[in-house]
């Protein structure tokens, strides 16, 4: 693993399902200028379904009411496919028992049409953070395996000073490891675990990546 800064440009792939042409051109130009997503929009659920058998999406904006196709039988089929996915429900008709039936059906979130760019916004922002949406491996891997180097540093209590001493790294160094900007290199890694008495694989698997 050569020492690497963080380079995401991964985006998060956002589908829509809706019957409305119009509905469905604005959130692709709505979104696509946000510059983190990338939009794919459907107006007929097998299209979707097709799709997602190439590539699933992160998240799914779902619309409940379309004509001849029931979204609770395309969000059913979903969540059957892709356990886990992130679903958005979205619809222009809501009531108190459509939203609590939704709710039940474990959606992440729920937007009522009209919604504003700040709703929208916020919902994204919420679901990607909850979710860790958006990430690529080498991002999960920086980050995870930071954060249980810098654990195991404070259960010894040590400084990053403490742990630079014993590992011959300057504290430049683990600070950015720890942050999850940078990658250790292998030689870097052997001296962290050594320091904490542990063999590397004993670090990657306890991240369980």
């Amino acid at each position: 693993m050569a020492g690497e800064a963080a380079q995401s440009n991964a985006q998060v792939d956002i589908a829509v399902l809706d019957d409305d042409l119009d509905f469905r051109n604005y959130m692709e130009d709505v979104l696509k200028d946000e510059g983190v997503y990338s939009v794919r929009t459907f107006a007929h659920p097998d299209d979707l379904f097709a799709a997602a058998e190439q590539q699933v999406p992160d998240i799914v904006l779902l619309d409940m009411k379309m004509g001849e196709f029931k979204g609770d039988i395309v969000l059913e089929q979903l969540q059957i496919r892709w356990p886990g996915i992130c679903v958005i429900v979205v619809t222009g008709y809501p009531s108190f028992e459509d939203m609590r039936a939704t709710f039940k059906l474990n959606v992440f979130d729920y937007m009522t049409k009209p919604f504003s760019l700040a709703q929208l916004r916020q919902v994204l922002k919420n679901a990607v953070e909850t979710r860790d949406l958006g990430k690529t491996p080498q991002d999960r891997l920086r980050e995870r395996l930071g954060h249980r180097i810098k654990v195991l540093r404070v259960e010894r209590d040590w400084s990053l000073k403490d742990l630079a001493a014993s590992t011959k790294l300057s504290v430049s160094q683990i600070s950015a490891i720890e942050r999850g900007t940078h990658l250790p290199s292998m030689e870097s890694l052997l001296a962290i675990s050594k320091a904490f008495d542990k063999r590397a694989s004993e670090i990657l698997q306890s991240i369980d990546f």
